[in-house]
């Protein structure tokens, strides 16, 4: 068994043609590898209800994903793209400023103003969060949720080489989206529909629902060998007291709390980890994190070398997460946002 753990690790070669471009022509027609066990059983993902059992909760995340990708120019005519991660402020007295990955050949420096498709501005002020930060403060013209809604395009990952669609728009969002702030989708959730929803209910399987706007940083491929010293992007969240309510009642009645996805992993373990004053987290789960809360986990399949590849390991032992990985890819799973999904198992703690 493995306990001291460096980048390479978590590497694998995926075949190209197994990265999804498009989803499955309905949500639940997606399989799903049942990974609880050490034998594997390759299952699809309409066979989910008849896995949990009455009286679990299946938590979800139900962030909204915002047509957070903007283009346009600076006043030298170069072409720029923004990516808008979080919307700092959108009301017109405080400024109506967003916090942005941008993607230009020469930076402009702060104060430069952007004539942005669809004739409205960005101007730039700084860096953010500080003078040496990763994104890049704004100030747009008016409301960055209206502009983004009417001019905005589906930040859909980097591997997805096609340009959005109004098939994305409809797609890359689950069918519960509530709250918008993402600019990633919480993947494992776009498998359920209606359908599937209404036997979990049926079955006696509760829901509950945590918030966490899910960042760009989670396509970030780490780049330290020595995984301490990766520095983890925050991401946003909210766990609403009913949630906490109702993990406290699935525990109590001998149930199992099933997160849907690793944004919802991220979220209740930093709830758990931080206390109720935390709604902002970069927390870096890695083999020999202790998990508090959730039993088990519905997710895809992930990037390699990427920090999820590293908490699934952390969660269902690395090991067994590389024999899932080796299985998927000679099974010929689709793989990431579009791709199918997998159902993992908390291994005992050691």
């Amino acid at each position: 068994m493995k306990t001291h753990f460096s980048l390479s690790d978590f590497d694998f070669t995926l075949p190209e043609e197994l990265i999804a471009q498009h989803p499955a022509a309905e949500r639940s027609a997606s399989r799903l590898l049942d990974g609880r066990e050490l034998s594997l059983v390759d299952r699809r993902f309409t066979d989910l209800p008849g896995l949990l059992m009455p009286g679990d909760l299946l938590v979800f995340n139900d962030t909204k994903v915002v047509k957070a990708r903007l283009f346009g120019q600076k006043s030298s005519g170069g072409r720029l793209e923004l990516l808008i991660e979080r919307v700092l402020s959108h009301h017109a007295d405080a400024g109506h400023e967003v916090a942005a990955h941008m993607k230009v050949s020469k930076k402009p420096l702060p104060g430069a103003v952007m004539q942005m498709d669809g004739g409205f501005t960005a101007t730039l002020l700084g860096r953010w969060p500080n003078a040496d930060g990763p994104l890049y403060r704004f100030r747009m013209s008016s409301d960055p949720y209206a502009l983004m809604a009417q001019h905005g395009h589906v930040p859909l990952p980097p591997y997805i080489t096609h340009t959005d669609s109004a098939d994305d728009e409809q797609r890359y969002q689950t069918v519960f989206a509530r709250a918008p702030g993402a600019v990633a989708a919480p993947t494992a959730a776009l498998h359920f529909d209606e359908a599937v929803l209404a036997q979990l209910e049926a079955r006696g399987i509760r829901r509950a629902n945590v918030t966490l706007h899910v960042g760009a940083g989670t396509f970030q491929p780490v780049k330290a060998e020595n995984i301490a010293d990766h520095v983890m992007h925050f991401e946003r969240f909210e766990v609403p007291p009913a949630t906490l309510q109702a993990i406290a009642d699935c525990k109590a009645r001998g149930g199992r709390v099933v997160a849907v996805g690793t944004t919802t992993v991220r979220a209740l373990e930093s709830n758990a980890k931080f206390g109720p004053d935390c709604n902002d987290t970069n927390i870096f789960i890695t083999p020999g994190f202790e998990f508090a809360v959730v039993d088990l986990l519905l997710t895809n399949f992930h990037l390699p070398k990427s920090t999820l590849m590293m908490l699934v390991s952390a969660f269902s032992g690395y090991e067994h997460i590389m024999a899932l990985y080796r299985h998927a890819i000679a099974q010929r799973y689709r793989f990431f946002s579009y791709g199918d999904s997998m159902l993992l198992a908390r291994k005992p703690a050691a």
